[in-house]
């Protein structure tokens, strides 16, 4: 059995961004207490959410630094720092470790998306060049790369290969995976939807794009399963789904981005090449986070 890196409500966080792209670290704070005072189990830095792709290293690197010693310890700070390049992604997840990151999130190769036996070697590389639990992050989607249950159970023999954040959706392959792995490898949900499920499973929380907006309700349907109350996590999920999945209305983080923004938090636009979304597009959004009373 692995030591949990934490049970719950991890918060993909956004990255808050200045009107000239530049991003905003007083906002950025103001989000991470915002975060730690409403119930949110950990947060995750610059994953995908957090605008990874358009961060180039040096603004990557100050974010993470700057998040990891704005939490200070009151809550687990999982660094993003996957790539689909093996040396580029150890030696970011290397400077992460040395600014005190607990976690690493991983995401599979994409473009130059692998074999099976590629993703084996190529999470094997980073695990053994740190000394950090790894989440590895499962989104094919997004990445045209799927890691199969049988290559989770290889990949859970690595004492730094943790958990993974499951975001294929496929809910038979979750209890497969999970019944092959048991406590070697802990899963959490990539899917704000589908956190019920994966708990009802044997998951032990979400990684969440939705707890940017409602960051106690996601945690409180978490702990609610997790206390042994099915019942309110799933009058919470069934309340919150219309929300959850409006969130992905656009490309991610488009739409919880026009979301936290109507709702006065001033996150800013994202980076190019992602755009505002269309006006039709941010009145059905509107009118979702109305129905929510949020604005």
């Amino acid at each position: 059995m692995k030591k949990l890196i934490y049970t719950g409500s991890g918060v993909a966080l956004v990255t808050p961004m200045h009107k000239d792209g530049s991003i905003n670290y007083e906002k950025y704070g103001e989000l991470i207490e915002f975060q730690i005072s409403h119930g949110t189990d950990a947060i995750i830095a610059c994953a995908t959410t957090g605008e990874s792709p358009v961060l180039n290293h040096e603004e990557h690197c100050k974010a993470l630094e700057y998040v990891i010693q704005k939490v200070n310890k009151r809550v687990p700070v999982i660094a993003s720092t996957g790539s689909n390049d093996t040396t580029y992604a150890v030696q970011l997840s290397q400077e992460a470790e040395r600014m005190g990151a607990d976690a690493l999130l991983s995401v599979t190769p994409y473009y130059n998306k692998t074999s099976q036996t590629g993703l084996v070697r190529h999470y094997t590389y980073i695990a053994d060049r740190v000394h950090l639990p790894m989440i590895l992050y499962n989104v094919p989607s997004r990445t045209g790369c799927n890691i199969k249950p049988e290559t989770y159970l290889e990949l859970s023999k690595h004492p730094n290969i943790n958990a993974v954040k499951e975001a294929n959706g496929d809910i038979s392959s979750v209890a497969k995976t999970i019944a092959l792995c048991g406590d070697d490898l802990y899963v959490y949900s990539g899917n704000d939807d589908q956190t019920l499920p994966m708990l009802a499973l044997g998951g032990k929380g979400v990684i969440s794009v939705f707890a940017n907006v409602l960051p106690q309700e996601m945690h409180d349907l978490c702990a609610s399963f997790l206390s042994g109350d099915a019942a309110k996590s799933r009058e919470l999920t069934l309340k919150y789904v219309e929300l959850m999945n409006a969130f992905f209305m656009d490309v991610n983080p488009i739409p919880v981005k026009a979301a936290m923004n109507e709702m006065g938090f001033d996150v800013g636009d994202c980076r190019m090449p992602l755009t505002t979304m269309s006006e039709p597009a941010l009145n059905q959004l509107r009118t979702i986070l109305k129905k929510y009373q949020l604005i």
